[in-house]
């Protein structure tokens, strides 16, 4: 096959090597009439014969042999120089820049990021945490992660690590002062760590018991835009807390924490990778696209999150 995009060089070589068109069109993978055409378009736009041809034999001519003599050396080097280039795109180099929700980038940070710098030492991965949404394109950035639900619809998305399911969490110190609620309605009597957008608008908590729906805007004096510190205040008793449940997983197992209304709280939407155009991936994004998939990522552990952190 051809190796580059300039065919009636690599024509008018494989010939002279091989000795005859039929050979030549057979290593480059062509039809012998169009590698016929290829060599007579050259020496029209040359003006000079390269090739002395008849029914049994080809050979080169004077100006044939000087023009092989300082091309072949030339395309030698813009092969090489292509190959290298094709290998670069194929090893991951260099940096990929990925703009995350706080929480996002904790969820991912061990399970991957540790993984493809062991995998790609050649790699660097550059992460900037913003609560908002920002135009990863105009930013430089090479792909976002947030919550699925998010995702633009003029991204591509490459959905990982299932569900993200939530808990209502507090400390044993805040409910051995407050009764735990038995249903969310008992929520509004309780100091509740509400949860900003980025847009100002504070969070509702969401919560489904058996075909039954309830979205409800808890009271609190604590609000905060930042899920790490919802966690941090619940376990310092400021109150109680909606929170991804996996990142918490610890401070549960420990007792820090306390989940309560186990059987109303809700999944949502997977953690979400987004690009703006599947052409031309760089082989840096596809190799982190590739792990992310890896069934060994599928339970992803990270830090509280919120749903369009």
């Amino acid at each position: 096959m051809l190796k580059s995009g300039l065919i009636e060089l690599e024509v008018v070589l494989a010939v002279a090597r091989l000795g005859g068109f039929r050979a030549a069109a057979r290593e480059l993978g062509m039809s012998s009439t169009a590698l016929s055409r290829a060599i007579v378009q050259l020496e029209n736009r040359l003006g000079v014969r390269i090739f002395n041809r008849t029914t049994r034999s080809v050979a080169l001519t004077e100006p044939g042999k000087q023009f092989i003599a300082t091309v072949g050396p030339a395309l030698s080097e813009i092969q090489q120089a292509m190959a290298a280039v094709n290998n670069h795109r194929a090893m991951p180099t260099g940096t990929l820049r990925l703009n995350c929700a706080v929480g996002a980038a904790r969820a991912i940070l061990v399970p991957v990021v540790l993984e493809y710098l062991r995998r790609f030492p050649e790699m660097s991965v550059d992460i900037a945490t913003e609560a908002h949404f920002v135009d990863i394109v105009g930013r430089g950035f090479d792909a976002g992660i947030r919550a699925a639900d998010d995702v633009p619809r003029d991204m591509i998305a490459v959905p990982f690590g299932g569900a993200l399911k939530f808990s209502v969490v507090g400390s044993p110190s805040y409910f051995a002062q407050c009764k735990k609620p038995r249903t969310p309605k008992d929520l509004m009597s309780h100091q509740c760590i509400r949860a900003r957008w980025p847009s100002g608008k504070l969070s509702r908590w969401e919560f489904e018991r058996r075909g039954e729906k309830l979205s409800l805007d808890v009271p609190g004096n604590l609000t905060l835009d930042e899920p790490t510190l919802m966690r941090d205040a619940a376990i310092a008793g400021a109150g109680v807390a909606y929170l991804w449940e996996a990142p918490v997983a610890d401070e549960l197992a420990t007792g820090r924490l306390v989940a309560v209304l186990k059987d109303w709280t809700v999944s949502s939407a997977s953690l979400c990778l987004y690009y703006p155009d599947r052409r031309n991936v760089s082989a840096a994004l596809r190799a982190f696209i590739e792990l992310l998939r890896e069934p060994i990522n599928h339970e992803s552990r990270g830090d509280a999150i919120v749903l369009r952190c």
